[in-house]
C-alpha cells in the first residue's frame, strides 16, 4: 500500500466529535489534540507516524501581525505527504500575555494543518459560526484560498483593483492575505508595463 493510499484510508474513516464546549460564543469545537488523538489508531495499523513542525515566518509588512506556519506530514519511513497552515498571532488579544497569544495561533495553525492533511471539514466549527455576540448584519463573510469568491479577488487585483476594497467586504484570513498582497504586487507591475508602453 502506498502512502497515498495510507492517506486515503485516513481521510475516508478518520472521525473526530467535536467535544470541546466554549461556554462564551456557545459552540462545540474539536482541537488539534483532539484530531491527533483519533489518528492514533490508525499509525501502528497503517505503520505510519503523523508530526507537525512550525515556525514563526515573515509577514513582509509592519501592519501584518506575526505569522506562525504549521505542517501536518504524514510520513512511512519512506515517503511524506504534508499539508499547511498559516496562522496570524493576535497581539491586540485582550487577557492574554505574548505566550498565551502564540500559544493561541500555535494551537489554530495545527488544527487547520491536520484539518488540510486529514481533509476535516470544520464549516460548521467556531471559526464559522461564532460571532462573539455581535448582529449577524455586522459580520463580514470569511475569504478563504481556493474559493471562487477568493479567484475573483486575485483576478481583481491583478487587472489593478484595490485591496483595502475586498478588506472591506471579506474577514480575509492571513494566509489568503498574503496571497491577495501579491496578486495585488503582480497588478501593479503589470499595470506600469502597460503604462510604460
Amino acid at each position: 500500500m502506498t502512502l497515498n493510499d495510507k492517506l486515503t484510508t485516513i481521510q475516508t474513516k478518520f472521525k473526530s466529535k467535536k467535544s470541546r464546549f466554549n461556554s462564551f460564543g456557545k459552540y462545540y469545537f474539536r482541537s488539534a489534540e483532539d484530531i491527533l488523538e483519533a489518528t492514533k489508531p490508525f499509525l501502528k495499523e497503517l505503520g505510519i507516524t503523523v508530526v507537525i513542525n512550525e515556525k514563526v515566518v515573515d509577514s513582509f509588512s509592519d501592519k501584518l501581525p506575526p505569522m506562525i506556519k504549521s505542517t501536518a506530514v504524514i510520513s512511512d519511513g519512506k515517503d511524506q505527504i504534508e499539508a499547511t497552515a498559516i496562522v496570524g498571532v493576535d497581539l491586540n488579544q485582550k487577557g492574554m500575555q505574548t505566550p498565551q497569544q502564540f500559544g493561541s495561533a500555535s494551537s489554530y495553525g495545527k488544527k487547520y494543518a491536520l484539518g488540510n492533511l486529514f481533509l476535516i471539514d470544520d464549516t460548521q466549527d467556531s471559526d464559522a459560526t461564532n460571532n462573539h455576540g455581535k448582529s449577524t448584519k455586522d459580520v463580514k463573510p470569511s475569504l478563504s484560498v481556493n474559493t471562487q469568491a477568493f479567484t475573483k479577488a486575485t483576478e481583481y487585483l491583478k487587472s489593478g483593483g484595490d485591496i483595502t476594497a475586498i478588506t472591506k467586504k471579506y474577514k480575509v484570513s492571513p494566509e489568503a492575505l498574503a496571497k491577495l498582497k501579491q496578486a495585488e504586487v503582480h497588478g501593479t507591475k503589470t499595470n506600469s508595463k502597460q503604462t510604460a508602453q
